[in-house]
């Protein structure tokens, strides 16, 4: 099983020659490092933890954690507490992968983006924009009031939300709310491109969120 966390960066398109050019997502994946194993006797499922991307400010909980993971990878050489301070990295990010086989996994272990190559099909999950408090034309794509015969100031507003049965609004009822910052899974992107040397993965098609925005990408 191969997964990574990743940024997305950009949209843009790569020449092709039967349709000319392909839509592409630019996504900066990796390097994460092991930093947890999770087993079914001691945690009720089996998962491996991941960190990703670094951080100027960390719990001190996750610092902890962090410094036996550091440790562990670099356990052969004898250095001072203090020293072995300034080489842990401070990560940002800390996500789990399900997964049966957990005899590929070890904490410390560094996976990069050299682990998918091109034609892979892969799982992004993601969360999508949020565009705060919006209304039903915006949030429902409802058409809205006539803008003739004797509207006024009710051009974008929902209409009647009663009905004559249960005298109540009834649950589902489409209405204004806030809108976006859902999480978001596409599953079959290809992967067009891979980019070992920059940490880069070209996915053909979008995927949820902003440029910035976290991404759990699964084979």
């Amino acid at each position: 099983m191969s997964f990574i966390l990743a940024k997305k960066l950009k949209m843009t398109q790569l020449p092709d020659k039967e349709s000319g050019f392909i839509p592409v997502t630019v996504i900066e994946a990796g390097p994460v490092i092991v930093t947890q194993i999770k087993i079914k006797d001691k945690d009720g499922y089996n998962a491996v933890q991941v960190g990703f991307d670094e951080s100027k400010h960390i719990k001190k909980p996750r610092l902890g954690l962090l410094k036996k993971v550091f440790s562990k990878e670099n356990e052969a050489e004898e250095s001072s507490d203090q020293n072995q301070e300034k080489e842990v990295k401070k990560l940002k990010y800390f996500k789990e992968f399900e997964t049966t086989d957990l005899s590929q996994f070890k904490v410390g272990d560094i996976l990069d983006v050299s682990q998918f190559k091109i034609g892979d099909l892969v799982k992004v999950e993601g969360v999508s924009k949020s565009k705060g408090f919006q209304g039903v034309v915006k949030r429902h794509h409802f058409g809205g009031a006539s803008k003739t015969h004797g509207t006024k100031h009710a051009h974008r507003e929902p209409g009647s939300i009663g009905a004559q049965g249960p005298q109540r609004v009834i649950k589902g009822t489409r209405m204004a709310g806030r809108t976006g910052g859902d999480k978001i899974t596409i599953k079959n992107l290809e992967v067009i491109d891979v980019d070992p040397e920059h940490n880069l993965l070209f996915v053909r098609g979008a995927v949820p969120g902003k440029p910035g925005d976290l991404l759990k990408i699964t084979k």
